[in-house]
């Protein structure tokens, strides 16, 4: 194999950033129909859309998941993310297209039309989440801990974006449409901008080709379309030893079992997030001083310290054990019932605060999860398991969007 000029240091810097921004492409489509929320529960009044729309995402983007997992060895990571990246950029496109030949207007059938778009949101998550994990986990940490963080930074960007345009057109005519649509085609502008780094320039990046290079000597065969592109090369070889490396390799199930606590640490902490935000937050704080802004504000102090959070494993000191980490995810279920208490009795500023706990919470176990999974495997491997830990992130996502229903027991809109 020839990799020129790949170095384990050059274009490190460049790199992280570019995680970075991959990392908001990520996610910003789907934050950004969270963030609209209060457009769609003013067109949709009966239909919870924040809750809805969550379960609609889930199934799909959990069975992608489960197939490409199943499938992760053999198939083009390159190929996987650019189609989610495309993806994104063109449901997002199609929402705007949707309510402009609506005109705006409510009913059941915009409503379904706006549940099928989420869909190919929940296929793309899956595409560029699990690949990108995959792919990442494999080179240095600081890549990984960059394009969580970017995935937070989306939520916070989004945030910033509902709340400025809602505050620049909220005297005009029709103001909370334009400012949803306006804010929609920024995002869209955004997934077409992270289509065409990861393409055309991420692969060229010097230290991501050593990785992608090693990788490749290891055994993957998922790198080879990047390096590729990258301007390497690498020889077809199919001789005993790579018969010999492609045997050695542990098997899903040994990565699971060897990695349990981290799999359901995914879960768990994933489960209690997403019972909780959004519906959580839309739907039961009651009304208060903010009004429509309420239910922003609580967003956006979610997302604001989800992100900063992801930066505290960067102090050794702060970083917690393996036995600390499954006890500070299990104590997120008091999350609960604090939250419980505190829309019944307490007043807004207890819950933004009580909000603003549980982005810390999310954000920080997050990356630890991620970043100290065990490392020392093979390329291959470390390319499974960050495929595995993502799945079992969906699958957290999708209990605790389910489980998020239970909330409205006894409410007597439902």
């Amino acid at each position: 194999m020839t990799n020129g000029s790949a170095s384990p240091t050059k274009g490190k810097f460049t790199a992280m950033l570019v995680c970075w921004i991959l990392g908001i492409g990520s996610a910003i489509s789907w934050n950004s129909l969270m963030t609209i929320g209060d457009y769609y529960y003013k067109l949709f009044p009966r239909y919870h859309p924040e809750r809805v729309l969550t379960i609609v995402l889930q199934p799909f983007a959990l069975g992608t998941m489960a197939i490409l997992f199943y499938k992760e060895a053999s198939i083009n990571t390159r190929k996987r993310n650019l189609i989610g990246y495309i993806l994104f950029c063109t449901s997002t496109l199609m929402l705007i297209v949707l309510d402009l030949a609506t005109s705006g207007r409510g009913g059941i059938t915009p409503y379904i039309g706006i549940c099928a778009i989420v869909g190919a949101f929940g296929v793309a998550s899956a595409l560029v989440q699990g690949g990108m994990t995959g792919d990442l986990s494999f080179m240095c940490p600081e890549f990984i801990r960059s394009f969580l963080a970017g995935l937070a930074a989306s939520g916070v960007l989004t945030s910033a974006l509902r709340l400025m345009t809602k505050a620049v057109f909220r005297k005009s005519n029709d103001g909370e449409r334009n400012g949803a649509m306006l804010f929609l085609g920024i995002t869209t502008f955004v997934e077409f901008l992270c289509t065409l780094l990861y393409a055309f320039f991420f692969p060229k990046l010097p230290i991501v080709k050593f990785y992608r290079s090693k990788a490749a000597l290891e055994g993957s065969q998922t790198v080879s379309a990047d390096l590729a592109v990258a301007g390497i090369q690498t020889e077809q070889n199919e001789e005993a030893g790579d018969d010999t490396q492609q045997q050695e390799r542990l098997s899903n199930k040994q990565l699971f079992f060897q990695n349990i606590d981290y799999a359901l640490e995914a879960f768990l902490g994933h489960l209690v997030t997403l019972s909780i935000f959004p519906g959580f937050l839309f739907e039961n704080t009651g009304k208060h001083q903010l009004g429509s802004w309420y239910p922003l504000v609580l967003i956006a102090v979610y997302n604001l310290w989800d992100m900063l959070s992801r930066y505290i494993p960067i102090v050794k000191c702060l970083r917690l054990s393996r036995r600390g980490l499954m006890v500070g995810v299990l104590a997120q279920f008091l999350l609960i019932p604090a939250f419980y208490f505190t829309a019944k009795y307490g007043d807004q500023g207890w819950m933004i605060l009580l909000t603003s706990f549980l982005g810390v919470s999310n954000g920080y176990f997050t990356v630890c999860i991620f970043t100290d999974a065990p490392k020392g495997y093979k390329g291959p491997e470390q390319n499974a398991l960050g495929n595995m830990l993502t799945l079992c992130l969906l699958c957290g996502i999708f209990a605790g969007g389910a489980l998020g229903w239970l909330w409205l027991i006894g409410n007597e809109s439902f």
